[in-house]
């Protein structure tokens, strides 16, 4: 692990974090699909990243994240993506739909490799939801989504996930209340920085594999596009 970096203050954003996993202990199971999607101060989108994981096991649930053993096959370990995540994350407020079950995620991937996280900032959506969308039908991502009208997306993908959470938090935040304590906080944080694993020195680009489907909303009976996995090279 490399030395750390303070960021100076007012710098960084929002990282609205999604990730899948084999199961739904973070200490037993292991992220199988990550997404990061980047917002700045007054929450425009500036960058996305999302890629599969190797969990180097069993992918776990298929039925409820659609991932298959062979989908894993070529992609990354996670510490192959963690210092590009160390780069995304670093200054940011953690943003999630129950973000503390993806920082549990998070934190403990990275605890398996030697890199402990800063205590971060986090803004949750499901709590946020709770205040703005009374008349939901439930609070699961699904149903905010729904009953704030924001249309169909891919469910249980990271990259869905995350970019759903990302139009969840501007609705439920029209008003633009005063994100500077949490930012400020967030970019005052020493971060770790961690170098490329030994398995990608040799290799120009790192492999991700990414999930895709179009957004809806999708007409009543019309089956949305199934999901289009792409590999990509992502520089290192």
């Amino acid at each position: 692990m490399l030395p750390g970096r303070q960021l100076p203050p007012g710098a960084g954003g929002f990282a609205v974090v999604d990730v899948e996993a084999t199961g739904r202990s973070p200490w037993r199971h292991r992220v199988v699909e990550i997404a990061v999607v980047l917002l700045d101060g007054q929450l425009r989108a500036e960058g996305e990243f999302c890629t599969l994981i190797d969990p180097v096991g069993p992918v776990g649930p298929t039925h409820v994240h659609r991932i298959s053993q062979a989908d894993v096959v070529g992609a990354p370990r996670f510490r192959e993506v963690a210092p590009a995540l160390l780069e995304l994350l670093a200054g940011r407020v953690l943003v999630g739909h129950h973000v503390s079950c993806d920082q549990a995620f998070l934190e403990r991937e990275f605890a398996r490799i030697g890199v402990p996280l800063p205590s971060i900032p986090t803004l949750c959506t499901l709590r946020l939801a709770r205040a703005h969308l009374a008349g939901a039908g439930g609070y699961g991502l699904s149903a905010c989504v729904e009953a704030a009208g924001l249309g169909w997306y891919p469910a249980h993908t990271a990259l869905g996930d995350a970019q759903a959470t990302a139009d969840l938090l501007r609705y439920v935040t029209g008003a633009r209340p005063d994100w500077s304590p949490p930012l400020t906080e967030a970019a005052g944080l020493p971060w770790p920085r961690l170098g490329r694993a030994l398995s990608q020195r040799q290799a120009g680009a790192l492999p991700l594999i990414r999930r895709e489907a179009p957004y809806g909303p999708w007409p009543q009976g019309v089956e949305p596009p199934g999901l289009v996995l792409t590999a990509l090279g992502a520089e290192r």
